[in-house]
């Protein structure tokens, strides 16, 4: 019998981890970081619910730190046994956990507390790593196979389809990770899976909609104009991987074809910026078009005008360059990173434009400017909001609802017969099932920690 559970994106969206069971074996999908309410701190540093020295593998979807941020603390707690995951998501992992560490360490200093996790602990983790290829049936120890399909999401990312022996057959369990908001401009579309016993399904964006790709540069280059007619600043809180590198992208578009005036731009994230090069030596990954783009001479992340500002002290200039000017800096939900610091000084100018390009989790400094509170507490300053707060939903790298119904309308030799609906707001997550079940399907929005058969 094969048993399943969820410790983390259980009605909600962030700490991804779901344990699969089964012949005493035990493994995990993901293993990622709470962000958002202060619940979360006290999610992140509370006891696994299971063992971590009982855990003999995890599969990892992808490098996002809501599926990967708590592997050293597992680590630290036990864990010893192998992490699989693509080869471009082994690298970007370990570029976001060391600098997680450094900033853990930081915290936990200010604090006088113990830290979550620390640069050693990342360090042994990492030479627990095995990579697997897309497309290409992965046997683990004669026990079981796995095959890595592509989830389009992000650079390396993947969704992973299981065939487990149980009860004289063979069962097929299909993980969806993040499925990814197809077409990307740079790496390959989400692919198809067809057939399975059971489907574990996102549901970050059921019930919305995204905008089209044309529709969000179009707002983009109405922003970037906006902010050079009122000589302002544009800020865009961006997150490392993939959104990053799709701004960048859409901006060299803009730039070079004349969409735009030349105007200053700062990336300012040393940790994309190391993101941005993994990108480089991955271009086997990226789509036809990317690719073609490259092969001409084009270097689709960099531009006249556009500044890398790797250094504090380059950071700090950035505000006393001229305006107009556009600054791109994470954490793409204003929590961590520079971006805190940008807004602090340029939320109050009512010739600001603070352009969101992601999910705002509940409780985040963007989910208050999403939300449009006029006052915000940062770094424990009140600060007046007047800038000009907007959003743009097709730089999401999720699948908005019809994407995931038409990846789950594909899942038919044979349709699941569950569905297990995780890494959603609760309310979105059930409304999702209520869409999706049906007699033959049974849809299933999970408790923390219950154990479910399949």
């Amino acid at each position: 019998m094969i048993k399943l559970s969820f410790h983390g994106a259980c009605r909600e969206v962030t700490g991804s981890c779901s344990l699969l069971e089964f012949n005493g074996l035990k493994f995990l999908v993901d293993c990622g970081i709470f962000q958002g309410e202060h619940f979360a701190v006290e999610h992140n540093e509370s006891e696994f619910s299971f063992n971590p020295k009982e855990i003999k593998y995890v599969f990892l979807t992808h490098a996002h730190m809501d599926h990967c941020g708590r592997l050293p603390k597992l680590y630290r707690d036990g864990f010893r046994g192998r992490v699989y995951c693509t080869e471009a998501t082994r690298d970007l992992v370990e570029i976001m956990l060391i600098d997680a560490a450094k900033i853990i360490a930081k915290e936990a200093l200010a604090l006088n507390r113990q830290p979550l996790y620390e640069l050693n602990d990342v360090r042994d983790l990492m030479a627990l790593f095995d990579t697997f290829d897309y497309d290409k049936f992965f046997h683990v120890d004669n026990l079981f196979k796995i095959k890595p399909r592509d989830a389009g999401h992000i650079l390396g990312s993947a969704f992973f389809e299981f065939y487990i022996p149980d009860e004289g057959r063979e069962k097929k369990i299909i993980f969806s990770g993040d499925l990814g908001n197809s077409p990307s401009p740079i790496i390959r579309d989400l692919e198809f899976a067809d057939g399975a016993d059971a489907v574990i399904v996102e549901s970050t964006y059921a019930g919305v909609s995204h905008e089209t790709k044309k529709e969000g540069v179009a707002k983009l280059r109405a922003a970037v104009i906006d902010a050079i007619s009122s000589r302002g600043t544009l800020i865009i809180p961006i997150f490392v991987i993939e959104k990053t590198q799709e701004i960048l992208f859409e901006l060299n578009y803009l730039v070079e074809n004349h969409g735009v005036p030349r105007v200053p731009m700062f990336l300012d994230s040393p940790l994309a910026i190391k993101a941005v090069d993994i990108y480089k030596k991955n271009e086997n990954l990226y789509n036809d078009s990317s690719r073609h783009l490259v092969k001409t001479g084009d270097d689709i992340f960099n531009f006249t005008g556009l500044t890398y500002t790797e250094t504090k002290s380059e950071s700090i200039a950035i505000n006393h360059a001229d305006k107009p000017k556009v600054i791109l800096a994470s954490s793409g939900m204003c929590v961590g990173g520079r971006i805190p610091y940008h807004l602090k000084l340029n939320l109050s100018d009512p010739n600001s434009h603070v352009l969101l390009v992601a999910y705002q989790s509940p409780g985040t400094l963007g989910r208050k400017l999403l939300d449009g509170e006029r006052q915000v507490y940062i770094y424990g300053d009140l600060v007046e909001v007047n800038a000009r707060v907007s959003v743009i939903n097709s730089f999401s790298s999720h699948a908005d609802e019809p994407h995931i119904l038409e990846w789950l309308e594909n899942i038919k030799s044979p349709r699941p017969k569950k569905v297990f609906i995780n890494h959603g707001e609760e309310a979105n997550s059930l409304n999702f099932a209520g869409k999706i079940g049906t007699p033959e399907t049974k849809a299933i929005v999970p408790e923390y920690g219950q154990i479910y058969e399949i």
